[in-house]
């Protein structure tokens, strides 16, 4: 349900990440080291620390996918590679739930690609993916990323002590949601009045 899908709104498309993704990925990664840090998941004492290789990344999210637990899409702007957003652990039955993740390459901050992306992946979240709640979780630091959940209007439901294992530490993260219920025209829809604006 709901994978794999190409989205676009402007010069903004997300779309199934892909092994042709490597050099770009790892251009975007190298430039953005210091940028990308702070907000990066790392893996706690104990964990599997053994290095990925792009190639076994994107094998293992394409697992995922087609297990349907995982949306991994890449966001171009303008046909270049920008950054990823990644729809994580969906879950069926009564919850039709997910988290979404996300980063960007710094050339393309602050032009509102990633509210955008983002919308785009929600809205896809709710009508193709049939899910009913969607939820990022933020660290409270983070104000380029809560900067993005602001223009979408997510309401934040909860606050998540040492939430996850992030740049070599267990951080707290503030956590924000939406349902298919608040939203009935679309993501895309509530962030146009934020886009003229900028």
């Amino acid at each position: 349900m709901g994978w794999p899908a190409r989205l676009t709104s402007g010069e903004v498309t997300v779309r199934p990440l892909a092994a042709r993704d490597a050099q770009a990925w790892r251009d975007a990664r190298r430039r953005n080291v210091a940028w990308l840090r702070p907000w990066d998941a790392t893996v706690p004492p104990g964990g599997d620390a053994r290095p990925t290789t792009f190639r076994s990344l994107v094998r293992r999210l394409n697992r995922q996918a087609r297990a349907g637990t995982t949306y991994p899409f890449a966001i171009e702007v303008g046909g270049r590679f920008a950054g990823q957003v990644t729809v994580n652990n969906i879950v069926r039955g009564s919850a039709q739930f997910a988290s979404i993740g996300y980063w960007l390459d710094r050339e393309y901050a602050g032009r509102g690609v990633m509210p955008r992306a983002v919308a785009l992946v929600i809205d896809h979240c709710f009508a193709a993916g049939g899910l009913h709640r969607v939820e990022i979780a933020i660290r409270p630091e983070n104000s380029n990323s809560l900067r993005v959940v602001e223009k979408l209007g997510l309401r934040e439901v909860g606050y998540a002590p040492r939430f996850l294992h992030i740049d070599g530490a267990w951080r707290d993260h503030r956590v924000y949601a939406i349902t298919r219920e608040e939203c009935p025209d679309g993501m895309l829809a509530r962030l146009e009045p934020h886009q003229s604006h900028e």
